[in-house]
Order: C-alpha cells, then sequence, then structure tokens
C-alpha cells in the first residue's frame, strides 16, 4: 500500500496520522495574528466608512491621506479635491486600496494571514486541513504578483504621509515652528512606514536582485546591502506600521471628536 500522495510541483507527501508531532504551542501565534488582524479590520472598516473625524487642524488621519474629495476640509486638500463631489460614502474609500492592496500582496502578511484565516498550513511542521494545493498559480491568488507595483505607489504614498507629517508642525493659524504630541506620533509613524516599504522583497529586488556582476555597480550594490539588512525585519516593521498607523488614526478621532486636546510643546 502506497504510503504518499501527489504532490504540486514537488515531491510526494508522506501519510500520517498524527496533524503535527510538535509538542509546543504552535497554534499561539496563528491565533495571536487572526485576533490582532480581525481587530484592525473591524477598526479600519469602521473609520473608513465612517467618513468624519478624520481631521484636525494640523492633523489628517493617514487612512484619509491624500484626502481628494470635495467633502474634505480645504486645509487638508494640498493635492486638490479632483474626485468631486461624486464620492459621498467616504474619502477614505478612494485611497485605501493602494496602501490596502500593498499590504494584502506583501510576503510577510501572506505568510502571515494564510496560517491565521486559512490554516494553510497553521505552523511548520503542522498538516492543512485542505486536500490539494495550487499555491499561487491560479486565481484569484495570480494575482499576488502584483505586488511589485504597488510597492510603487506605496512609494508615493511614503512621500505624501512625509509631506502630511511636516504640515503638523503649523498650529491652527497655519504658521510654522509649532510641536505638538501629534506630531511626534506622526513622526514615529511615518518612520516605521518607511522601513517596512523600504525592506520591502520588492524594494530588494528593484534595487540590486537583476544585477550580474556588483562590482561594475557600487552604488546599487551599497543600497542593496542596507536594503537587505532592513529586509531581516520586515515582519517587524510591518507589525509596527500596522499598530502605530491606527494609533494615529485614533489619536486624530479623538481630537476631532473632542475628547482630548493635543498637547502642545511650543
Amino acid at each position: 500500500m502506497s504510503t504518499t500522495q501527489a504532490g504540486v510541483g514537488g515531491p510526494d507527501r508522506a501519510q500520517i496520522e498524527e496533524r503535527t508531532l510538535r509538542a509546543d504551542r504552535w497554534w499561539l501565534y496563528p491565533l495571536t495574528t487572526f485576533v490582532v488582524f480581525t481587530a484592525f479590520i473591524v477598526y479600519a472598516t469602521w473609520r473608513a466608512f465612517e467618513g468624519a473625524n478624520y481631521y484636525t487642524t494640523p492633523y489628517l488621519s493617514p487612512f484619509y491621506a491624500p484626502c481628494l474629495a470635495t467633502s474634505c476640509p480645504e486645509s487638508a486638500s494640498d493635492l486638490g479635491q479632483p474626485l468631486g463631489d461624486w464620492w459621498r460614502l467616504s474619502p477614505a474609500l478612494a485611497i485605501l486600496v493602494f496602501p490596502l492592496g500593498f499590504r494584502m500582496t506583501c510576503y510577510y502578511y501572506r505568510k502571515a494571514y494564510y496560517r491565521a484565516f486559512w490554516l494553510s498550513p497553521p505552523a511548520c511542521g503542522v498538516a492543512e486541513p485542505h486536500g490539494a494545493y495550487s499555491g499561487e498559480t491560479r486565481f484569484p491568488l495570480i494575482l499576488q504578483n502584483v505586488h511589485r507595483w504597488f510597492w510603487y505607489v506605496a512609494m508615493v504614498f511614503g512621500v505624501l504621509l512625509s509631506i502630511d507629517t511636516i504640515r503638523t508642525f503649523r498650529n491652527d493659524e497655519g504658521e510654522w515652528g509649532h510641536m505638538g504630541l501629534g506630531s511626534l506620533l506622526f513622526i514615529a509613524n511615518v518612520v516605521l512606514i518607511w522601513l517596512y516599504t523600504l525592506s520591502c522583497h520588492s524594494c530588494r529586488h528593484t534595487v540590486g536582485g537583476r544585477l550580474r556582476h556588483f562590482s561594475k555597480h557600487p552604488v546599487r550594490y551599497k543600497l542593496w546591502t542596507w536594503v537587505s539588512r532592513l529586509n531581516t525585519k520586515h515582519g517587524v516593521y510591518a507589525w509596527l506600521s500596522l499598530f502605530s498607523i491606527a494609533l494615529v488614526d485614533l489619536y486624530v478621532y479623538l481630537l476631532a471628536t473632542d475628547r482630548i486636546t493635543d498637547l502642545r510643546f511650543f
């Protein structure tokens, strides 16, 4: 009697009755990922569809940046309001598809939510409940290959969020040279977003992945080694930037609803 079953694009798999031989708490990581991701999805969905309490001078929530609809305050619309008034649900829904697409197709996030939500597999050395495996070769998962293009857009969003961070050093009258607690939160958030974006595998491939002779491209080689060091902590930056985005948005929401006041240093 055969003890193997056909694999997909690889060697046959052994038939083992036990789901896993691991004795540790392997389920803790996927469970934590599931809880945290679900909480973020619920919070982000509520805030995106709310369409209010996302701006208080000089702070614009990263969920709504850039704000391009006529429902956006003029002082928060540095790029104008090209969407007009047809986007009535929420200005956030017009732009969130880009940062969301970047994170959903991210190599680290794919591993995380494949394990946490689809149990594919739930952990290393633990059998998955699915009878077949086709990888990312079929629709819809083949669309994950657009990740590099989302990375290009993410670079643009990083610049726009950096500009929004600079704008937080203005007061209610638009005068420069002021700083509040929100300014520090925005700085921390944009730094983490840049670390997450620049540590991306697509960034590493773009700056040096296709070079045949590093010695002929010393500048790109230097960039490649720097990005490679960042890349080792890509998962950490993915988590931290996720938390910082939610924290900054919550801070703006609390200010906009007069639940707290901004602590101004000067």
